[in-house]
């Protein structure tokens, strides 16, 4: 590798490292903003985001320019791929943590209407998903990696489960059906956030391994509930 390019991928890791803590905080602020029904919270990530999406978008000019002036190839290029990747995935999973304010502070001005236990749950399983994959990629943990795709499944079937929980509280509490709907949209930006962790996670074993386990996971999985 030349000086030139372990300097810029030295750039490069910090600034994905630092992009990586906005969007954790973000996703911990968007949870805490849902459970705790805080409007002032929720109306703070407006901000967080905007810094998110600067941050995106140095990063991925950087990429290219690594790319066009080093031709970096091996284990070097496959680690400039997968930072444009998982900068793609973080930059959505902080506009997801957005759309989860606006949904919560629309909720904290509204009578609490209650939600399954597995759900509120969900919050904190997506919270914790985001912050293993983070993990894998600061420590470069494959193992790790895949325990975040493993998850992923639980995190499906319980926003399955949700639209089961608001068609019949649709029924029962007819006056709250905003209420209603806004909590099961909560429900599925959480479920957006689980897979984008686990894309990132996804990428942190091909950038290890250099193998693509898109898809292959997913099968193995399903093979084994067969």
């Amino acid at each position: 590798m030349s000086i030139r390019l372990q300097r810029e991928i030295g750039r490069l890791k910090k600034s994905i490292l630092s992009l990586s803590a906005l969007v954790e905080e973000s996703v911990q602020r968007a949870v805490a903003a849902y459970l705790q029904r805080d409007e002032a919270l929720a109306c703070q990530l407006a901000a967080c985001d905007d810094a998110i999406d600067t941050c995106e978008l140095e990063i991925e000019e950087e990429c290219q320019k690594v790319l066009a002036l080093c031709q970096p190839v091996a284990a070097d290029l496959r680690f400039i791929v997968t930072v444009l990747k998982v900068n793609s995935d973080l930059e959505r999973i902080g506009d997801l943590a957005v759309h989860i304010g606006e949904r919560a502070a629309f909720l904290a001005t509204q009578p609490w209407i209650g939600v399954p236990a597995a759900t509120a749950g969900m919050a904190d399983s997506v919270l914790s998903m985001v912050k293993s994959a983070l993990d894998a990629l600061v420590n470069q943990d494959p193992t790790l990696a895949r325990a975040v795709c493993a998850a992923d499944d639980a995190m499906d079937e319980v926003h399955r489960g949700m639209y089961t929980w608001v068609d019949g509280e649709i029924q029962r509490q007819p006056e709250r059906i905003q209420s209603l709907i806004s909590t099961l949209t909560v429900s599925r930006y959480l479920e957006r956030i689980a897979d984008h962790a686990t894309n990132i996670a996804e990428e942190v074993i091909y950038m290890i391994e250099g193998e693509i386990v898109r898809h292959r996971i997913e099968d193995r999985l399903h093979r084994q509930a067969d």
